[in-house]
């Protein structure tokens, strides 16, 4: 098999179970490390003409990062395209199934069932918090609705303010973000990079957990330790 992945996280879920099989990925799948394959480019504006010249037997890509109009040239050149849909934890395991398998996996990988073991237990007891949770600034944008990131939050025990929103990821103005008074807010590393000196300053007086946008958004051998790691943040910022 041949196969280049649109998505970061797919990416390194191919590459962690069939070393080998990717022929290329975008520029912004940044795991494995180490990995060597031609880039194409971004999710959102590959090469597909770039893709074309690699003759892959598939490409992987998501109904949420990447551009119908791009997965419908890449069909119309002859390539088989594979698309996956996961806007909850549950469902990632059997999307990662069906793309391992795509790509010529005979069996399960281990890191797949220290990851669904690792989601199988139910939320511990304790009050639940409620939080806001900004993705991007300039405009400052949030989880909405029926996302994965924020399916990943309330198995946490943390419900994030605009989960009833009718946009998935809505821009909000500061001020409106400030005044729903949250418990928290959650700033991941991803899509932007939130850092201590970037994004709680916008938020006085209310506690910021900065966190891994890989454990919070990525679907595929991070989620064996998203809980833990996750969790140690949460906790750590209310301490």
């Amino acid at each position: 098999m041949r196969v280049v992945s649109l998505v970061p996280s797919l990416t390194e879920a191919i590459a962690a179970t069939l070393p080998g099989v990717l022929a290329g990925a975008t520029d912004w799948c940044a795991r494995p490390a180490d990995l060597d394959v031609v880039r194409i480019g971004g999710t959102k504006n590959p090469r597909t003409d770039r893709i074309a010249a690699l003759a892959p037997d598939l490409v992987v890509a998501n109904e949420e990062e990447n551009r119908p109009a791009d997965l419908d040239a890449l069909r119309a050149a002859g390539i088989g395209v594979l698309v996956t849909e996961i806007r909850d934890v549950p469902r990632a395991f059997p999307e990662l199934d069906r793309v391992l398998a795509a790509c010529g996996a005979r069996s399960r990988p281990r890191w797949l069932d220290e990851a669904a073991a690792a989601w199988a237990a139910p939320p511990a007891p304790g009050p639940r918090l409620s939080a806001v949770v900004p993705i991007w600034r300039r405009p400052w944008m949030v989880l909405g609705r029926d996302t994965f990131a924020g399916d990943v939050l309330a198995r946490l025990g943390v419900d994030h303010r605009y989960a009833g929103h009718p946009e998935r990821y809505p821009r909000v103005p500061l001020t409106e973000l400030r005044e729903t008074a949250p418990d928290l807010v959650v700033l991941p590393d991803e899509p932007y990079r939130f850092t201590a000196d970037d994004g709680p300053e916008a938020f006085p007086g209310l506690p910021c957990a900065l966190v891994s946008g890989r454990h919070l958004t990525w679907y595929g051998p991070s989620l064996a330790d998203a809980p833990q790691v996750l969790g140690e943040a949460l906790r750590a910022t209310l301490r």
